[in-house]
């Protein structure tokens, strides 16, 4: 993207971007390209059926190239995605894209897909990036969001997203809508699916056609979404950057996102340099995702939600990766803090049996193209452990893998397929969910998976640390399946004092099932 890789090398990712701004500032003036992030101009649903669209609590400043004016009949929406919000009960953000400017773009919702009487203001929030940064061409992206609040517990709605001249409400454009379900307000069973690594191509677009026959209640994205950043440094030397790749990408995984809240943590791929300085101002623009991170951190892909007995948390592990260190220690350490205060939180809650955590960077594989993350083991393993987590699920290493029961840094108990761990008394189980699309990497050891056990207590692997990598021999890689896969999670609450359980599942691409195993506790 324009850094000269020796001069990268030496620069964070907020030089890099202060680099890259600076280059093309002239450029930038006289064509008007930044940025454009406001509040959320999003709608209120009142329960009773009253919606009214809530004020911006900023205008939204065009500063982008300007557009000729096009006929909003001819524009369609695209790439619709959802998102939830603090409370997965009551609100949830419908986000779309359009391909240009539009005017008085909206979202229409309903108990009934006719009756959309209730029309909710959208806020554009527009991305520009000139010809000249990696491969992207002169490119304005438009995204559009409309958080919905007051929302009610487990109701199924109806929506559609229109602008002048294109309304989701009028006959022949029913076939346009879209439907989401809001979080229950009790315990109740439900799945969630899980994958990182997607990026845009054949097998993304397989394993989406299997996830939506799942049924989830949601789905959690592991980090490098869609790729536009090939390189995955996080500088502005990377070469082959391409905006673009993102309206593939939305549209590509519309089929489901446009129906399951897509919630995704980033990844080193997810930096983006030219955008802002922690390399995270293009997903601002794209994504709308829960504002209860920690304060001052920089770091909009951490967050945390419930959904019935089970708590989400969201981590950026850039914040601690040793291996691809261009967001090391952004937030001082404000992310192991506000981790540890989530656990803690949720531990007490008397309402919440499972903590399951999702982020980029592996705590424990044995991948031989990036492995371990030495940063992760140090800063939050210990609090997985101390606070019992449920599951740990990551991305970044292409592949699947699962490990047995850890405990300081050692294995507890031998979880073969179809056992059952149990974290309260025992210790944490690992599973690495990277094979979402994009193109495989390696194992040192052979594979292992559901009909192909060949199990082994000794497998060669590394861990990034702060002096490089170091190797590891290791006894706890239970479950290797070199091929496209991805995780659907059950879970099945009980009554006070009975035996509530995740059951977990490792999918192949092909629909077969690679890896099985439960993870029990006591419900409160």
């Amino acid at each position: 993207m324009g850094v000269p890789a020796e001069l990268a090398e030496r620069m964070s990712m907020a030089e890099q971007h202060e680099y890259l701004r600076a280059r093309f500032s002239r450029r930038t003036m006289i064509r008007g390209g930044a940025v454009t992030l406001g509040a959320v101009a999003g709608g209120v649903f009142v329960p009773g059926g009253i919606a009214q669209a809530a004020v911006p609590t900023q205008a939204s400043t065009r500063t982008t190239p300007a557009t000729e004016s096009v006929n909003g009949a001819l524009v369609s929406p695209f790439g619709r995605h959802l998102a939830f919000g603090n409370d997965p009960r009551t609100e949830v953000t419908v986000s779309w894209q359009v391909p240009t400017d539009v005017r008085k773009p909206f979202v229409r919702i309903g108990a009934h897909p006719w009756d959309l009487s209730h029309k909710i203001e959208a806020e554009v929030r527009s991305l520009y990036t000139p010809a000249g940064v990696g491969a992207s061409g002169d490119h304005t992206q438009y995204y559009l969001h409309a958080k919905l609040t007051h929302l009610r517990p487990g109701k199924t709605y109806y929506y559609g997203v229109g602008h002048a001249g294109f309304d989701p409400a009028e006959a022949h454009l029913l076939g346009t809508l879209g439907t989401f379900t809001t979080a229950p307000d009790h315990k109740k069973p439900f799945t969630f699916t899980a994958f990182g690594d997607e990026g845009v191509g054949y097998h993304g677009l397989a394993n989406n056609s299997l996830l939506l026959g799942q049924n989830p209640a949601f789905h959690l994205h592991a980090g490098d979404i869609c790729y536009a950043d090939p390189a995955g440094a996080g500088k502005t030397a990377d070469a082959g950057f391409d905006s673009r790749t993102w309206d593939q990408f939305l549209a590509q995984t519309e089929s489901v996102a446009k129906s399951v809240p897509w919630m995704p943590a980033y990844g080193n791929h997810d930096m983006e340099a030219w955008y802002s300085p922690n390399g995270y101002g293009g997903e601002d623009a794209r994504w709308n995702l829960p504002d209860n991170g920690p304060d001052k951190a920089n770091l909009p892909g951490v967050y945390s939600f419930v959904y019935g007995n089970t708590a989400v948390i969201s981590l950026d592990a850039n914040d601690v990766s040793f291996e691809i260190p261009a967001n090391l220690g952004i937030s001082g350490g404000t992310q192991t803090t506000w981790l540890e205060a989530q656990l803690k939180k949720y531990r007490a809650a008397h309402d919440i049996d499972f903590v399951v955590v999702f982020f980029h960077h592996c705590a424990y594989c044995t991948s031989t193209a990036h492995s371990s993350e030495g940063g992760v083991r140090g800063e939050w393993v210990p609090l997985f452990e101390k606070y019992t987590v449920d599951l740990v699920i990551n991305g970044h290493n292409h592949q699947y893998e699962r490990t047995d029961v850890i405990k300081k840094n050692a294995v507890v108990k031998k979880l073969p397929i179809g056992g059952t761990a149990y974290p309260e008394t025992e210790g944490v189980v690992y599973v690495t969910a990277g094979a979402a699309g994009r193109s495989l990497y390696a194992f040192s050891a052979p594979d292992s998976y559901e009909g192909h056990v060949a199990d082994l207590d000794s497998v060669a692997a590394f861990v990034n640390t702060k002096d490089g990598k170091v190797n590891e021999t290791v006894a706890w890689s239970r479950v290797r399946y070199l091929n496209y896969s991805f995780l659907r999670v059950d879970v099945q609450p009980a009554s006070k004092g009975r035996t509530t359980t995740l059951t977990v599942r490792g999918i192949a691409e092909t629909g077969a099932e690679i890896d099985r195993f439960t993870v029990a506790r006591k419900a409160k």
